[in-house]
């Protein structure tokens, strides 16, 4: 099988442990690119953040970022984006404010979070980490129901993290039943919850891309890390699950490779794409339309 787009996951997968990338990562991402390869990020993160990876990778592909929802290569000029609608995010809100749990509504120009004494800060920590753009706004509030009563948003994708395990179960029953064609929600570990609007998902976005390039699934290669990579995992041609990923996502998928600390995309690439001629030969011995 010849394949003609390469998806990667950005935490987890691309970066190593230390967010960092590593240089023999980017000289993959490179030598592949070489070969005439599509490469593009699928990513929970907001497009801004995505992009300054991608730029780090010398990528000028179109992105798919927020778990699905926002798929562009310039932040004014999105392919296709879709939102959580306002009344939706507020009663959403609204809710998850009986819970002790810190809630971000993640925009693609600025992210919107409650004030919140919790004890392991877990959201404070995933905002500093993250490497988001000088101009990308982190906004803290007091009460965020109230600010969404003054200055509605209509965000792709909702993050609330959780202290609680129990906690996190019970709101997620309680979402699921409220709004079951309003939105999705994906459990990403023990702590935290992603909501996007029905139908988005990280699969169905790179579908999106996939269309637009003219290029069929079974032709993409798709490396993942997390429960919200399962769905593209399974449905690209070739599902590849990194070795620091849970076991369902390895059992499901084509290929196992190292772990992110143990250069598990760079292994991959090299030991899989070595083995493909560039796409402009295969074109130019009329293997390829």
């Amino acid at each position: 099988m010849i394949y003609r787009l390469l998806a990667i996951n950005i935490d987890g997968t691309l970066l190593q442990s230390n967010g960092r990338l590593h240089k023999s990562t980017k000289e993959a991402i490179e030598y592949v690119q070489q070969k005439g390869i599509y490469v593009t990020l699928v990513t929970a993160r907001s497009f801004p953040s995505a992009k300054k990876v991608a730029k780090a990778l010398k990528l000028n592909s179109i992105l798919v970022t927020s778990a699905g929802a926002y798929t562009a290569d310039k932040l004014e000029q999105p392919i296709e984006v879709k939102r959580i609608k306002k009344e939706v995010t507020f009663d959403i809100v609204r809710l998850l404010e009986g819970f002790p749990c810190q809630i971000r509504l993640v925009h693609e120009k600025f992210s919107l979070a409650n004030k919140t004494k919790t004890n392991n800060n877990i959201l404070a920590k995933t905002v500093f980490s993250t490497g988001d753009p000088v101009f990308y706004s982190h906004q803290f509030v007091e009460s965020l129901s109230e600010n969404l009563l003054e200055d509605p948003v209509k965000p792709p994708k909702i993050e609330i993290y959780f202290e609680n395990t129990n906690d996190l179960i019970h709101a997620k029953k309680a979402l699921d039943v409220m709004y079951d064609e309003e939105i999705a929600i994906t459990q990403l570990n023990d702590s935290r919850l992603d909501i996007v609007p029905y139908g988005v998902s990280k699969w169905n976005g790179l579908l999106r891309l996939s269309k637009e390039l003219g290029i069929a699934p079974q032709e993409i290669v798709a490396i993942g890390d997390g429960y919200d990579d399962l769905q593209m995992i399974e449905g690209a041609g070739l599902g590849v699950a990194m070795g620091n990923a849970p076991h369902v996502l390895k059992k499901q998928a084509d290929w196992v490779t190292r772990t992110n600390d143990e250069h598990g995309v760079t292994y991959m690439v090299k030991e899989h794409f070595r083995k493909q001629h560039p796409i402009q030969f295969l074109r130019k011995m009329n293997l390829l339309k």
